[in-house]
């Protein structure tokens, strides 16, 4: 992905999309470089004027952004969908929950044990979710695949592959089936038509609550950091 650099040292990502109308520039909430989304024909001389001439409003929006949270021992982490602390024990040789604790070996460090603990517990719930909701749809999914993706929650290729973001696992479990439900659906329709959001509704009738509270709450989970 090109970058441009603008006027304060400010960096911007520049990226183009065959569904953009318009030029949008966004700041990610969970960090990294502002992102200027550019139609496909746009030039690129105004996509950089565009930049340029939003310097005030860029500057405002990467200083109101929360700072990360570090996974480390006495961190409360949200476990699909409630807080557990994480607390060193001895002779543990893999993490687990107990009561309101997440228990992580005290010998090794917590952030990228969690982090393998939390894909792990991601696929265990994703995988059946998937294969369930496929077989509604007719469908088959070809493989699942888990990232820690920055700018989405999911995706779906052309020849039937998922990929989720494993923080999906530190999401309620009715968000993380909404999202499996979303997936899933691109196996019929790869669009966002309104027949896709029809099977969308098939396969998880009433998913509002749950698109809304990862629009609302999904920045959150990006936050936090498994590694120095």
């Amino acid at each position: 992905m090109r970058s441009i650099t603008i006027e304060g040292g400010l960096t911007v990502a520049l990226r183009r999309s065959a569904r953009a109308r318009r030029m949008v520039l966004r700041v990610p909430h969970a960090g990294g470089e502002a992102v200027l989304t550019l139609p496909l024909h746009a030039p690129l001389a105004e996509g950089e004027a565009f930049a340029r001439s939003r310097r005030s409003w860029l500057e405002a929006a990467l200083t109101r952004r929360p700072a990360p949270r570090c996974v480390a021992h006495g961190a409360l982490l949200p476990v699909e969908g409630r807080p557990l602390a994480v607390t060193p024990a001895p002779a543990l040789r893999a993490p687990r929950i107990e009561a309101d604790a997440l228990l992580v070996p005290e010998a090794r460090p917590a952030g990228p044990v969690v982090a393998a603990f939390l894909r792990q517990l991601a696929l265990a719930r994703l995988r059946p979710e998937c294969d369930r909701l496929a077989a509604l749809l007719g469908r088959e999914a070809r493989a699942i695949v888990l990232r820690d993706t920055r700018s989405r929650w999911g995706s779906c290729t052309s020849d039937g592959r998922l990929m989720f973001n494993w923080r999906l696992a530190m999401a309620p479990p009715q968000v993380l089936a909404y999202v499996a439900a979303h997936e899933v659906a691109h196996l019929a329709h790869m669009d966002h038509s309104p027949r896709f959001w029809a099977a969308v509704e098939r396969l998880m009738p009433g998913h509002a609550p749950q698109r809304a509270w990862l629009k609302q709450n999904g920045g959150g989970l990006m936050l936090w950091r498994f590694r120095d």
